[in-house]
């Protein structure tokens, strides 16, 4: 064998040995990329589920049921009002329990609205409650600059795909209670992953049917109350 073939053969084996060291590695660290990027989109999945979340409780507030519509939750927003509770003082202030029950013996029948509008006009020192009502989408995610209602029904990394949301009310120990659920199966979660990662998701499924785990994220139950747990706590 002449020095021209060793050399390419050199050559020729040393670029086979790199390529073999880099589909290991890229095997090796493929489940650690893929691992990474599906807790990305589970942290804003997640966020997404407790925005529905509260908005739901403040609509069941207002309603008291929950709605099956995101259209119901945009215009809640939009165009709704809730209803929030002022706390002015404390009852373990004396000095202003006092006070207030001078003024009640001095304007007798004053309601706590009463109240309120002599606070407003400079009367110090009370203790009352009074409920007032606030536009919804002044109150709720106002500190939020990344928050868009009207994508609140769509599953992020999707495409497009909308979330799966169902209410009910159901008889629990003779009770009426109020439920609902918002779902994001992985397979639309993950949908932009799947090219390179189709094996890691179809994987990452099938474990979560096997432990009879819902294959995806999910917040509140129509099956049974959980409190509007999310399946993530």
């Amino acid at each position: 064998m002449n020095k021209t073939l060793k050399t390419i053969l050199s050559i020729v084996l040393a670029l086979v040995c790199c390529l073999l060291v880099y589909l290991i590695y890229d095997g090796i660290m493929q489940p650690v990329r893929f691992d990474k990027l599906e807790t990305q989109h589970k942290n804003v999945a997640v966020q997404q589920l407790k925005d529905i979340r509260e908005l739901q409780v403040a609509y069941l507030g207002e309603n008291g049921v929950y709605t099956a519509s995101f259209d119901s939750l945009k215009q809640f927003y939009n165009d709704g009002q809730m209803t929030v509770t002022l706390q002015v003082g404390s009852q373990d202030d004396s000095a202003a329990v006092a006070n207030t029950d001078r003024v009640r013996r001095a304007n007798r029948g004053i309601t706590d609205e009463g109240l309120y509008k002599l606070y407003l006009a400079g009367e110090p020192n009370l203790v009352f409650q009074v409920q007032n009502k606030i536009n919804v989408r002044d109150t709720l995610f106002n500190n939020r600059p990344d928050f868009d209602i009207n994508r609140i029904d769509e599953i992020p990394f999707s495409g497009g795909d909308k979330i799966e949301m169902q209410a009910t009310v159901k008889r629990v120990s003779g009770v009426d209670v109020p439920l609902f659920e918002a779902k994001m199966p992985l397979k639309s979660l993950l949908k932009d992953l799947d090219d390179e990662y189709h094996q890691n998701i179809v994987n990452l499924v099938a474990a979560k049917n096997d432990i009879n785990q819902y294959p995806g994220w999910q917040v509140g139950s129509i099956s049974a109350p959980n409190n509007n747990a999310g399946n993530w706590e």
